[in-house]
């Protein structure tokens, strides 16, 4: 059973800003994958919703002058998977979000619900961690901006502020032009499974083979998706080796705390940090064009 009592639908953000200012109780739905499966089950409860499936600009994906990938919250998963701005800029994007559920969960879900869930196990989060995105919210307030690392303040929970909504993640061109990139989302099932540990890497080299900058990040390894900053350090710099791979697999591991669950163990989550971590390394490195040697 569905227990909602209240359901408007916003037609602009300043207008479900309105509305959640009137109703403090009031939930924001875009896809609704996640939110109505916790009102089915009863975790949630006299449900009043604001729905923001009608606000088209929500849905837009497009690039700027300078550079900069800009991608509507309620984009679908299976949007962005398929766009040409994002398959031709960011492919390793499309990569992690065509990982997300069956095809009937992408067509509906939203890329900014899923950040606004704040689980560790979003297909979206390592992805968008590697790629420094933005997110900007529009609130009574007004608008601010700022990294997606500093979103997620704890499991589950995100710094989105009553009578706020996100409504764009932002990609600048620094932060991805020149990078190959690679996604892991390792799970016990092939398909419509959440990932028992999932890993984002991206690179960008060069001459011979050095590393000239390149970044790790996991999901399901800590409360929150997190970065791996002394394993980035470590690579940085240097000339791609089998040596380094290792190093850096190694070094992850003493940076994550995962823990034990009924999908995995916390040890079998550290193996597989430091494995994950050295693939995702090695196919980001040859998608940028490295060569091994």
């Amino acid at each position: 059973m569905y227990d909602i009592v209240n359901y408007e639908e916003a037609g602009t953000v300043q207008e479900a800003i309105r509305l959640l200012q009137a109703n403090p109780r009031a939930r924001l739905i875009a896809g609704g994958s996640d939110l109505l499966v916790k009102i089915y089950k009863g975790k949630i409860t006299d449900a009043e919703l604001v729905s923001l499936r009608g606000i088209i600009a929500l849905k837009d994906i497009s690039i700027e002058g300078d550079g900069t990938v800009r991608i509507g919250a309620c984009a679908t998963f299976s949007r962005i998977a398929g766009h040409p701005l994002i398959r031709k800029h960011v492919p390793v994007l499309a990569e992690a979000v065509s990982r997300v559920g069956g095809p009937q969960i992408r067509n509906i879900g939203t890329i900014g619900g899923n950040i606004c869930n704040g689980v560790t196990s979003s297909d979206s989060a390592p992805t968008l961690f590697a790629l420094n995105a933005l997110l900007r919210l529009e609130g009574a307030d007004g608008t601010r901006v700022g990294p997606i690392q500093d979103f997620y303040l704890g499991p589950g929970k995100v710094d989105l502020r009553q009578a706020e909504v996100l409504t764009e993640i932002l990609l600048t061109k620094e932060n991805y032009q020149g990078f190959g990139g690679h996604y892991i989302k390792f799970a016990m099932r092939e398909a419509m499974d959440i990932a028992t540990l999932s890993c984002a890497a991206v690179c960008k080299i060069v001459g011979q083979n050095v590393i000239a900058d390149f970044r790790l990040a996991l999901g399901v390894a800590a409360p929150t998706p997190m970065r791996c900053l002394r394993a980035e350090e470590i690579a940085r710099g240097r000339v791609f080796s089998e040596e380094l791979l290792l190093e850096t697999g190694r070094t992850a591991v003493t940076e994550v705390n995962p823990r034990t669950s009924w999908r995995a163990t916390r040890e079998y989550r550290l193996q597989l940090v430091e494995e994950l971590s050295k693939r995702a390394f090695k196919q980001a490195f040859v998608k940028a064009g490295g060569v091994l040697l």
